[in-house]
């Protein structure tokens, strides 16, 4: 007895030994090696983490063996991420330097509801850092975002540009902040785009493809996420930054900044921005009625415990931007000659302002045998703008739209069970909408009551990882006006996935999606005149819900030297609403109406194929290259006809030039003609633009001065957006610089 109870423990031990977990620790610096402190070090998979000491040295204890992603991030610093094998019982060692711009940033929490490295996530997804931000800095989201991979622009001048990602424009891509939507009435008008300020971010993700699995039917065509400087986590002491920007083309002036001061596990937090440009200009001269201006702030204070946090915040956005050529669309104005740009003697402003408050709080690290985590938001936004007509200096209201959101969310974060990860929750909004003015394409209020439920698992198998979740979603239309019909609408969206790891830093992922958007509040009763969509615009109550399959293949590789991601792309779309132009009388023209052409929404089945290419590379310590292509095609199935304004295919090529803080980054971009048109759009030219960037950064322990520039068309091409609603009157911004100075301290 006595032989077999020391055999046994002889065994235990021999199997302890082999199952012994591993320490992995090392230093985290920037510059001429300076140590961050306070960076948070954390394993993706685990969701193990530390925080690096004053001299930036971490350790991450008993960690299981197994192949896992690495990620450091630190407010300010663009994030580091590498991949590692954890042998049993092993003491690895591995140091990080961040650096304070890069191309593209490593983490995304947009695209699964927590934080994970962009090469680990099921959805093709491109981060971008406040480095990035500074270079293409301007008052509306979707000139910052504009020819990231498979991202254009839709505008009606600088102030409204909104994202269009792989071709999907309006409704069906959302905007969030936060992961919140923002309670804007930009997605249905062109001249109305996105109360945002750009140069307030941390980081901006690009969820591209159907994101309605966690986010809802408007999010069909993915997501855009502007993140703030807002962490879930208690950091002593004070730290901040200050942005200043100035431009030529445009006469571009900004200036921005905040602070966050932490004691005794309060923080307190505040920013502020303004910023102002003039009528831009192009090689054809100044565009008329194309300034814009903003003024932007936030406070807000929280408590973060170590095992929960509440926290809240008030934002403000006031801003006012022209909308150029828009007076040509009310009638009687002779089309100019080519050349040249159109007389106006009206001009319309649009006057924004949208006021936010916003609660949020959690629960983390919970001795619960089922939940690890609770994250919850409750949010208000009060949005109205005014359509200003200005004749002979004087102005007066014509519009004004009313848009009140209530928003509520709330995610439950499971413990790990064996291999299977995920989380679940509710989330919901009330909208009251109003439109009242010469514009008024909605009699009386509407109100949208919308909410769902989702859940998303995640099966890790080391090499092989599956996803697969669903979502149910209620959406209902109450009228005010009796004239209306009430809708309801109740859809499920599903998604599935595999991501194989090839090789060391290679892997190919697989995603089939399922689908469902409810018709917009917008598409189902607007009756009017609409200027933002240069159409007489006729709603159709009598819409179905949308559905789509969508297939995503993406190959991906990742190393030191080399980074790659390679999507390609279809999603057939079964009732697909747009816009189709009317002929009543049957004359074989397009109908008109107060100017305008005739249009009411329809529905026909679609298909967008298209694929995208991102890479860069690093040749030695003092060079690099970098490249990206994108192509989308789309088209309506059953009269095979090109759905509208879809961008044209795009190659960009640079080189990096580096040495210590400074970095040079000249660049070509070629854009294709656009020959697929829908009725009554024109051929739109293709085009090569040269651009030069670059930043200087000088480090200190605490500190770190960022100077940045982008000289951009500095060849002065003359061309055209093919997205933009009046791009044969209004060409794109001609030659320029702009230059960015940034001040962090922490």
């Amino acid at each position: 007895m006595r032989i077999f109870s020391i055999f046994s423990a002889v065994l235990l031990l021999a199997v302890a030994a082999i199952a012994q977990n591993a320490t992995v620790s090392g230093k985290v610096t920037y510059g001429n090696d300076i140590p961050l402190h306070d960076a948070d070090v954390q394993i993706v998979q685990t969701r193990q983490s530390v925080r690096t000491d004053t001299e930036g040295n971490f350790t991450l204890t008993d960690v299981p063996p197994g192949r896992y992603s690495i990620l450091v991030h630190l407010e300010g610093f663009s994030d580091a991420a590498r991949q590692i094998t954890v042998s049993s019982g092993a003491s690895l060692t591995i140091n990080f330097q961040l650096p304070v711009s890069s191309l593209r940033e490593e983490v995304t929490v947009t695209a699964s509801g927590q934080e994970q490295t962009v090469f680990d996530s099921f959805q093709s997804v491109t981060s971008i850092g406040p480095g990035r931000v500074m270079e293409k800095a301007s008052t509306s989201i979707g000139e910052v975002l504009d020819g990231e991979p498979g991202v254009a622009k839709r505008s009606f001048g600088p102030g409204s540009a909104r994202p269009v990602l792989r071709g999907f424009d309006g409704d069906r891509v959302l905007i969030l902040e936060n992961g919140i939507r923002n309670g804007s009435v930009g997605s249905q008008s062109g001249d109305h785009g996105e109360p945002m300020d750009p140069m307030a971010a941390e980081r901006i993700e690009i969820v591209k493809g159907p994101a309605t699995l966690l986010y809802g039917s408007n999010a069909i065509g993915g997501v855009v996420n502007v993140i703030d400087h807002t962490d879930d986590d208690y950091t002593d002491g004070v730290r901040g930054y200050v942005k200043g920007v100035g431009g030529t083309a445009d006469k571009q002036g900004a200036i921005g900044g905040g602070v966050e001061y932490g004691v005794n596990r309060w923080l307190f937090r505040g920013n502020f921005g303004a910023q102002r440009t003039g009528d831009y200009q192009t090689p054809l001269g100044q565009v008329p009625n194309s300034a814009s201006r903003s003024t932007t702030g936030s406070f807000g204070t929280g408590y973060y415990g170590e095992k929960a946090f509440l926290a809240g915040k008030f934002s403000a956005d006031v801003r006012r931007f022209g909308i150029p050529f828009a007076a040509l669309f009310e009638g009687g104005h002779e089309k100019p000659k080519e050349g040249e740009l159109p007389d106006v003697d009206e001009d319309i402003d649009l006057r924004m302002r949208r006021y936010n408050v916003r609660f949020n709080g959690g629960f983390r690290d919970l001795n619960n045998s089922f939940l690890r985590g609770v994250n919850y938001a409750v949010d208000y936004t009060d949005y109205r703008h005014k359509e200003i007509e200005i004749e002979d200096g004087v102005g007066e209201v014509g519009t004004t739209f009313s848009n009140k959101v209530f928003n509520y969310r709330s995610v439950f974060e499971q413990q790990q069970y064996q291999k299977l990860t995920g989380r679940f929750g509710f989330e919901g909004f009330n909208r009251d909408y109003e439109v009242v003015g010469a514009e008024q394409l909605i009699d009386g209020k509407i109100r949208q009551n919308s909410f769902s439920v989702f859940g998303l698992q995640e099966l890790n198998f080391d090499r092989v990882k599956f996803q697969f979740g669903g979502r149910v979603e209620n959406n209902r239309y109450r009228a005010e006006d009796p004239q209306y019909r009430d809708r309801n609408f109740t859809g499920f969206s599903g998604a599935a996935g595999m991501n194989v790891g090839l090789w060391d830093g290679g892997a190919f992922v697989f995603n089939y999606t399922f689908s469902t958007r409810a018709p917009a509040l917008e598409e189902l009763y607007n009756n009017g005149p609409h200027i933002g969509t240069v159409t007489f615009e006729i709603g159709n109550e009598n819409l179905r819900k949308e559905t789509a399959n969508g297939l995503d293949l993406s190959l991906r590789h990742t190393s030191q030297r080399f980074r790659i991601s390679s999507d390609v792309y279809y999603y057939r779309i079964k009732d697909f609403v747009f816009l189709a132009f009317q002929d009543e009388d049957g004359d074989g023209d397009v109908d008109i109406e107060d100017g305008l052409p005739v249009a009411r929404f329809e529905q026909e089945d679609a298909e967008y194929v298209g694929a995208e290419i991102a890479a860069d590379v690093t040749f030695n310590n003092w060079f690099g290259g970098f490249a990206s292509f994108d192509v989308v095609r789309a088209r309506l199935v059953n009269e095979n006809l090109n759905v509208p304004r879809i961008p044209p295919a795009r190659a960009r090529l640079g080189l990096n030039f580096r040495y210590e803080g400074l970095s040079l980054r000249p660049e070509v971009v070629f854009t294709s003609a656009q020959t697929k048109l829908y009725q009554l759009e024109t051929r739109t030219a293709g085009y090569g633009l040269f651009n030069i960037a670059g930043s200087y950064t000088i480090a200190r322990q605490h500190t770190a001065h960022i100077f940045s520039f982008n000289a951009y068309n500095l060849t002065d091409k003359l061309y055209r957006n093919h997205v933009n609603l009046v791009k044969d009157l209004m060409p794109e911004i001609g030659r320029g610089i702009r230059i960015g100075y940034t001040f962090r301290f922490f």
